[in-house]
């Protein structure tokens, strides 16, 4: 063969960066920002509330207290082999990837060009508050990509008269409803909108319909969960609302905390999304887009939710406010977009774990970057709640399970470990399986309904509760340890572990009043 035929090792190189040129920027940049969230995906523990959702999804249903099923499903189905932070993270960075893919298709949706899907793209992954969303597996995690995919099969039909978008549309309602009930404060301005505006058409449309039947059809099954054990969900946020726990404050202290959780320099980018609308003639169809921001913003603060409900709704706002600034100056633009990516990489560190817990204190103590609690759990938090809520639980798990079997075989056959919150309860589950623990006990969310697991309560373990209120009721109270590790949350810190012997009263008696949902 003559060696001359080959391709040269120039040759080739030059043959991979023109095809990496055809690639659309978009997929670069996700490439980029699941690259980053896989890298740091293991650097702290497993979440409370990731812990939360692996037990409950050990535990199949159609529902839960205080979520839909699919979230759970999904987390334990990453545990299958061991617990794993890293595998958990997983669906968390594919969502982050896909936001910013599907956020740039929206910018060409809306007639942008390559420049205004580059834009929007950029902003929806470096955006500081959807970046935090996505760094753990939440029921929070999915919302962005969600409600974006809802507004763009919708944006879809209105734009290009696409009928079948609206059926997709429905899809990805009825599957985010199984996510999180959230979305509602997304479809109801959204409908608002469509009625307001030009777009109203597709309300003649059959398949508008058919589509919010498959919504229905997909989202029923946890509805009709809640409804057959007496609407658990609404009690939960029902205490919250009468217990103040949620800060969400005044209308300036809201907006003020949504302006800089969305990166203060891409403001422009998401008001541009609002206003061109209005005043723009070619992005007139995506005036519903418009009300539909400010009807959630409306229906969020009257509903005294926490800040971060909101969040999902700006990517969408970037692909309409893509299209205007791709029309900037490209210095001016370009400037603009490097002072944006320089905030958010001088955010990083507060939503992504970069900094081990020592370094992030001093860092957060020298930037006055923490982020302000968004509820009354959040206070006090010594890191931010995220991440003070990743640590300590495996010491809290290794603590019971040497107190566990401390214990005569006898006495340790009929023993129950009881928890005061969902978070001890499920890092014992999750961790404590290895070690031989039985399951805990908890009177707070599901836990609750799951009960006392057959124990008379003649001998109880309990993590983090009362011992003085509990010798009113216990022949014997011993407290035999605390637990707690440095940056974990006040509430998780130097916090009592006793045993309560000779519970005067059988446990299934007395479990109605350790119900807690909140």
């Amino acid at each position: 063969m003559n060696d001359s035929a080959l391709p040269t090792t120039t040759t080739l190189r030059a043959i991979a960066a023109e095809r990496v040129k055809k690639i659309p920027a978009e997929w670069l940049i996700a490439f980029v920002i699941a690259l980053v969230h896989l890298a740091v995906a293991g650097r702290y523990d497993i979440f409370r509330n990731e812990l939360y959702f692996i037990v409950c999804g050990r535990h199949p249903d159609f529902g839960f207290v205080d979520q839909p099923p699919l979230v759970p499903l999904l987390a334990a189905a990453t545990q299958l082999f061991g617990d794993n932070p890293w595998l958990l993270r997983l669906p968390a960075a594919a969502a982050a990837a896909g936001l910013v893919i599907l956020t740039a298709w929206f910018a060409r949706l809306l007639g942008g060009n390559s420049t205004a899907a580059f834009i929007a793209g950029v902003a929806a992954g470096i955006a500081p508050a959807l970046v935090a969303l996505t760094t753990t597996t939440t029921t929070a995690t999915f919302e962005p990509i969600a409600w974006t995919a809802f507004a763009y099969f919708l944006t879809r039909a209105v734009v290009q008269g696409e009928r079948q978008a609206v059926l997709w549309a429905g899809v990805v309602a009825g599957i985010a409803m199984q996510a999180k009930y959230g979305i509602a404060f997304w479809i109801a301005p959204l409908g608002i909108g469509v009625l307001l505006t030009s777009a109203r058409r597709i309300l003649a449309w059959p398949a508008l319909w058919l589509g919010a039947l498959v919504a229905l059809i997909v989202g029923v099954p946890s509805l009709i969960w809640q409804g057959l054990h007496g609407w658990p969900f609404i009690e939960v946020h029902a205490n919250h609302l009468a217990e103040g726990v949620n800060f969400t404050g005044t209308p300036f202290r809201f907006e003020v905390i949504q302006l800089f959780a969305m990166n203060i320099l891409l403001a422009p980018l998401w008001i541009a999304g609002v206003v061109a609308p209005f005043l723009w003639a070619p992005l007139k169809p995506a005036r519903f887009l418009s009300v539909g921001l400010l009807g959630a913003t409306m229906l969020v603060f009257l509903a005294h939710g926490k800040d971060y409900y909101l969040f999902p709704v700006y990517p969408s706002l970037f692909a309409v406010g893509a299209v205007v600034l791709a029309q900037v100056r490209p210095m001016a633009r370009n400037l603009w977009l490097a002072g944006a990516l320089v905030v958010s990489l001088i955010v990083a560190p507060v939503v992504l774990p970069i900094l081990d817990p020592p370094a992030l204190a001093a860092y957060l103590s020298f930037s006055h970057l923490a982020p302000p609690p968004s509820e009354a759990a959040a206070v006090g938090a010594p890191l931010t709640q995220l991440f003070s809520d990743e640590l300590g639980w495996r010491d809290l798990e290794k603590q019971v399970a040497s107190i566990y079997h401390s214990l005569p075989a006898e006495e340790r056959s009929r023993t129950a470990i009881l928890a005061a919150d969902y978070g001890e309860a499920a890092a014992l589950d999750v961790y404590g399986q290895r070690d031989g623990l039985p399951p805990a006990l908890c009177g707070q969310n599901q836990y609750f309904l799951w009960g006392a697991r057959g124990y008379d309560g003649s001998t109880i373990i309990h993590v983090n509760g009362d011992p003085n209120r509990w010798r009113r009721g216990c022949d014997s109270v011993e407290v035999v340890g605390q637990f707690g590790v440095p940056y974990a949350m006040p509430y998780e810190n130097a916090r009592p572990i006793f045993i309560c012997r000779g519970l005067r009263r059988n446990l299934t008696e007395i479990w109605s009043r350790l119900k807690r949902y909140h």
